[in-house]
Parts: structure tokens; sequence; C-alpha cells
């Protein structure tokens, strides 16, 4: 009997200790499996975003992973689809309020039918700018254009292309 009493005892830890390990242990997560997240004001959808994987960290510094990828469609103010982003990879940094694509980058603006493709794409929620810091190709109905990088609207409706150069479809007998 007083073996066993002082092995009970001997294994007993301090307050301080527990709460230590606690903390270091815990982790403030949470995964989501085929995520839809809506974007509303006024009752207006703003945008939709599908991921089949989201992986969310809260702290000092809260950020949303999207590993497997996501899917985004930007919409007007009459409800219609105006452009779609999608990427291989993103990462959402709340605090800065930055959502980061890489991969297979893909911004369609489907007013104007032209489709940006590029590595790495930074969309700043709170300016609505979005920017590829690296090589992009831009295809459109009569033609391609390749820059160095890009700034422009969230809706892709306004641009500037930097390092511009492209390539034209020209009818032979508007040359004359």
């Amino acid at each position: 009997m007083i073996f066993i009493m002082g092995a009970l005892l001997s294994c007993v830890n301090s307050i301080k200790e527990v709460q230590k390990f606690s903390e270091s242990d815990t982790l403030s997560g949470m995964a989501a499996s085929n995520i839809q997240y809506t974007r509303s004001d006024s009752g207006k959808i703003q945008l939709i975003l599908k991921s089949p994987l989201l992986l969310k960290h809260e702290g000092k510094k809260t950020f949303t992973v999207f590993p497997k990828g996501f899917y985004v469609q930007f919409f007007d103010t009459t409800g219609k689809v105006i452009s779609t982003l999608k990427a291989d990879y993103g990462i959402r940094k709340k605090n800065a309020g930055i959502l980061e694509a890489k991969k297979n980058v893909e911004v369609k603006n489907l007013k104007n039918k032209e489709t940006l493709y590029t590595n790495i794409l930074l969309w700043n929620e709170r300016t609505k700018k979005i920017i590829a810091p690296g090589p992009v190709k831009i295809i459109g109905s009569s033609r391609t254009i390749y820059g160095d990088s890009l700034i422009a609207n969230e809706n892709f409706t306004h641009r500037t292309i930097y390092g511009i150069r492209g390539v034209l479809k020209v009818k032979e007998d508007s040359l004359q």
C-alpha cells in the first residue's frame, strides 16, 4: 500500500508545468472539406469562393491555406458573374487582407473574354487590386499579350502591364 501511494504521489506535475505543456501543444486551427464561402453586401453577392480543402490557423497571425487549390467567382451589382480566379494553391492572410494564389493561376474576364495566366498572383481585398509580380500571359479573341508583371482591379477590367509585348491577329485586307 505504501509503495502504491509513493508511486502515485511521485507522478504528480505542478499546475505551472501542465499549463506550459497545454499552451505549447494546443493549436488554434480548423480543417474543412469541400467548402463554399459567399461574401455579400446589402443582400447582393459579391463573390463565391470554393475549395476542396481549407486549413485555418488563428492566433497572432491568422491565415487560411487552400493546399488543393480554390476557385472564386466575382459578381457585379446585378448578380452576374463578371470574372473568375482559380489556382492550384492559395493562402489568405487575414490581418493583411491578402490572398496569394500560386501555381497555374488563371483569371477570366467574362465581359472582355480575356484570360490571364501567371504563376503568382496577389489579391488585396481592401484595395480590391490584383498584382502579378512575375510573368503574365493574357489571351483574348484577337490577341495574345505577354508582360513582366501586372496590376489590375479585382474585376480585371482596368489594368497596367509592365514590359508589355504581344501578338495581334490582323486581316490581310486591313493592311492597305
